[in-house]
């Protein structure tokens, strides 16, 4: 028993490092650009780690979902809130694109 949780906490402290290095290459890496004068948005986008720019995709399948849901409980729901919040949501959808 001690043995898995010794096998745990190693796993979780070489992941944790992987995850250092992978920052720390990122951060050469804008430097870098920076110092050649050739970063803009979609560099740095290209070079973060998801954890700093989430999956855009999934963002926006959660809020095609979102916008879903509140269609089909309107007519159940008779809600200018709720109403509110698909439309703003359906805005904010348009302009991602």
């Amino acid at each position: 028993m001690e043995t898995d949780i010794k096998k745990d906490l190693v796993a979780v402290i070489n992941r944790s490092a992987e995850e250092l290095h992978q920052k720390i290459d990122i951060q050469c890496g804008l430097i870098t650009a920076l110092l050649q004068k050739r970063v803009d948005a979609e560099t740095i986008k290209q070079m973060a780690l998801p954890a700093y720019f989430p999956n855009e995709n999934k963002l926006k399948q959660a809020i095609t979902e979102a916008i879903d849901v509140l269609e089909e409980s309107r007519k159940a729901f008779k809600s200018r809130r709720l109403e509110l919040l698909r439309k703003k949501l359906t805005q904010i959808l348009i302009e991602a694109k």
